[in-house]
């Protein structure tokens, strides 16, 4: 096709509805003109609303096997090819409001030379980044384009999160050293975030790399090989959780090795004492007895004398101690 009817592009409720200009802006795209499509057109829609789904489910621009996909059935990382193009599933880190980086957000996209349908239900930074960019006229060109740039502020995006999950890990290893163990949960959170990126972003980087080693007229050798490079890049950031996750093992058995030395600590030193102690819970015990006899018992002096006696074996078991090399 080589034009397409601006009403079959509409949605009432579209997030993003424009058409790359080829110098890095963007045109709106209105319901009664037809649009011409030498360039891609762009929707970008939340399908958790009526009208987008009702347009993803009805229109005749897409492909009858993307539909579902792109109405979110999809969720873990994967790319199929079309005889034109791809539909993607892709995961980003989650910066809306009250959510945790490590509840990764899903987009989808179908994309070709002629249209760029993106979907979600939940905003993806990486859409804004790329929508701001055409907005300023430093986008991209054409749909080649657009996949690798929206592709390269995913992987910076989460590139950012393992460093900052391996600055976490640093401070950590540095507090232990100062025998300063992490609060309650803190390093169980970690540990669970760094197994759940790994858990997606493995399968990620074999999409990227799938998508840099599909040939289509839309999309250039150049931009084959910078696909490539943000492969490559996620890739190394892999790496880095599985390094993070095996510190984080040595993180908790060193936090066990602590523990278990400070409570072994506290028990020797009750050991101790009870030591010091004991020849005087053995005196007092037998002069407790209250039978005649009692060496003392008429005395006046007798209790000081006892109490003074007490206090020399109990120095006395300290000194001994100490000698050993015990204290």
């Amino acid at each position: 096709m080589n034009t397409i009817d601006g009403k079959d592009l509409h949605s009432s409720d579209a997030i993003i509805s424009c058409q790359l200009d080829g110098t890095g802006g963007m045109l709106p795209i209105s319901a009664t003109e037809v649009v011409n499509c030498e360039r891609p057109c762009w929707l970008h829609l939340n399908y958790a609303q009526q009208q987008s789904a009702d347009w993803l489910q009805n229109t005749p621009l897409l492909p009858d096997q993307v539909r579902d996909a792109l109405a979110g059935e999809s969720m873990r990382p994967r790319v199929s090819r079309l005889a034109d193009g791809f539909m993607i599933v892709l995961r980003s880190i989650n910066f809306n409001e009250n959510a945790r980086p490590d509840e990764l957000v899903a987009v989808r996209i179908f994309i070709n030379d002629q249209l760029i349908v993106t979907t979600r239900q939940r905003k993806v930074a990486a859409v804004e980044d790329v929508w701001a960019e055409l907005q300023k006229g430093n986008g991209p060109d054409d749909a080649g384009d657009w996949l690798v740039e929206f592709c390269d502020a995913l992987t910076d995006h989460i590139s950012e999160f393992i460093e900052d999950l391996h600055d976490r890990i640093i401070d950590m290893e540095d507090n232990l050293l100062a025998a300063q163990v992490p609060g309650r949960g803190e390093l169980a959170l970690l540990r669970k975030q760094l197994i759940v990126m790994r858990r997606y972003m493995a399968p990620q980087r074999d999409v990227l790399a799938r998508i840099a080693s599909e040939k289509f007229n839309w999309m250039g050798d150049a931009e084959r090989r910078l696909m490539q490079d943000i492969s490559d890049k996620l890739g190394r950031g892999i790496e880095d959780l599985d390094a993070g996750i095996a510190r984080t093992a040595v993180l908790t058995d060193e936090i066990d090795a602590l523990l278990a030395e400070s409570m072994n600590r506290r028990t020797y030193i009750m050991s101790l004492l009870a030591m010091v102690f004991l020849p005087a819970s053995f005196l007092t015990g037998l002069f407790g007895v209250n039978l005649g006899g009692m060496p003392g018992a008429q005395w006046h002096y007798g209790f000081a004398v006892f109490c003074g006696v007490l206090l020399l074996i109990a120095l006395g078991v300290t000194w001994w101690l100490k000698d050993r090399k015990w204290l």
